[in-house]
């Protein structure tokens, strides 16, 4: 078994690790993740203007009378967060190649919007909001990469204006951004408005597969799998998987809460706070449920131990400490309900959301709310988010018992050895 583990870590788990931590995905991962404060408060605005009480309060009619009001902060943060993700990869990118970062952002987000075809209005062209939302995702990291890409190739060949040493470094640098700026603005434009080719239509259709099957059950089962996978080798699964899913699960989650703002039924079934409240329970592996077995059952000092010190981060969905304290990473009594219990909850989860008994996630909690808060939340205050939560952590309390008893008797066998 010691080989198999070593096996698979040295051929699978450290080759993926290494390419989630390649240049490119750890900007936009950190880009993505850098628009969060935006997307967890804006989307709040949503459960205030489309309150989960009956329709015959008072505080349900005031936020129908003044919805428009209420939806403005909205509308300025999460429906055009493709604007800060642009920026924020274009800073952490530049970031990373030792470039003035604030250049990189400023060219990605000029290289972005000049990629928007304009429409025409009566009053003359406007920019169509939604290519700031949900539909500007993926063309705004094409474009942030392209962007710094540029402002690197110069740099690198020194295809730049360069100030004496006696110009204040601030002026320096945007003098050095002139040519990189003009390329971008020349290309893109050309692209655009000569050709009359809509960047953003295009980079979406090539995605729009990714996208699609991001949606299915097995597309949902698959990042599950992967996720406990690398954690079992003591690596962050949800950063690998992340890095590459997360822009997909943002389309869909952004994708309902435009739904809601605009009074129509949010469709998508797995953003990533599918996973977050009804999977990740306690953490990666649904190890609120190992705990739970410790606490109830346990007869062994260390058991008990380790588990009463893990159960208020659990709470919290943090499970560093179980995953490294128990041990769950490289422990063979662990690995078949890591990766079992996980996979169990979305089976049932999916159905659930698929059978309709559960209203879709369009709201974002902070990550470290109790699971039943945070569901409650996400899916705009339906109730019956709590009744699944509570399903699910019962799934994973009974597939975790049995391997559970086995790891505790061996420690108290062990313990009973060592007072003897």
């Amino acid at each position: 078994m010691n080989h198999f583990f070593e096996m698979l870590e040295d051929k699978v788990a450290l080759p993926m690790s290494k390419i989630s931590e390649q240049r490119h995905l750890r900007a936009l991962r950190d880009g993505v993740v850098s628009a969060i404060p935006f997307i967890i408060v804006g989307s709040f605005f949503l459960i205030i203007a489309f309150p989960p009480v009956p329709e015959n309060w008072a505080i349900h009619q005031w936020a129908t009378d003044h919805i428009t009001e209420i939806l403005i902060p909205y509308r300025m943060t999460f429906w055009i967060m493709s604007l800060y993700i642009c920026f924020g990869i274009g800073y952490n990118l530049a970031k990373s190649y030792q470039l003035d970062p604030l250049t990189g952002a400023q060219l990605s987000v000029a290289a972005f919007l000049l990629s928007i075809m304009p429409v025409q209005f009566d009053q003359g062209l406007m920019l169509p909001m939604e290519s700031l939302g949900s539909v500007g995702i993926f063309p705004c990291m094409v474009l942030a990469i392209f962007a710094v890409e540029v402002l690197r190739f110069c740099k690198t060949k020194k295809i730049m204006f360069k100030m004496p040493e006696q110009v204040p470094s601030s002026v320096a640098r945007s003098f050095e951004a002139v040519i990189p700026a003009a390329i971008i603005i020349i290309v893109i434009g050309t692209i655009n408005v000569v050709f009359k080719v809509n960047i953003e239509q295009v980079i979406q259709t090539l995605f729009s597969p990714l996208v699609k099957a991001g949606d299915t059950f097995l597309g949902v089962l698959v990042p599950v799998f992967l996720v406990t996978f690398f954690w079992l080798f003591g690596i962050h699964g949800d950063s690998i998987v992340g890095s590459v899913a997360r822009p997909i699960w943002l389309q869909f989650f952004t994708e309902n809460a435009e739904k809601v703002a605009n009074h129509q039924t949010p469709t998508h079934i797995a953003p990533e706070t599918f996973f977050q409240w009804f999977i990740w329970i306690g953490g990666s592996g649904a190890t609120i449920g190992l705990i739970i077995c410790a606490i109830l059952f346990g007869k062994a000092k260390y058991t008990k131990s380790i588990s009463r010190a893990c159960l208020i981060p659990s709470i919290f969905n943090i499970n560093e400490p179980v995953i490294f304290g128990f041990p769950i990473m490289l422990n063979p009594i662990f690995f078949v309900p890591f990766v079992l219990a996980p996979i169990l909850m979305t089976t049932v989860t999916w159905l659930v959301f698929k059978a309709g008994w559960v209203h879709l996630m369009f709201v974002q909690p902070p990550w470290t709310l109790p699971a039943p808060i945070g569901a409650y939340l996400a899916t705009g205050g339906d109730w019956r988010a709590i009744l699944l939560v509570i399903v699910n952590i019962l799934i994973a309390t009974v597939v975790y018992y049995p391997f559970f008893k086995i790891y505790d008797n061996k420690q108290l066998m062990q313990e009973m050895e060592g007072e003897a």
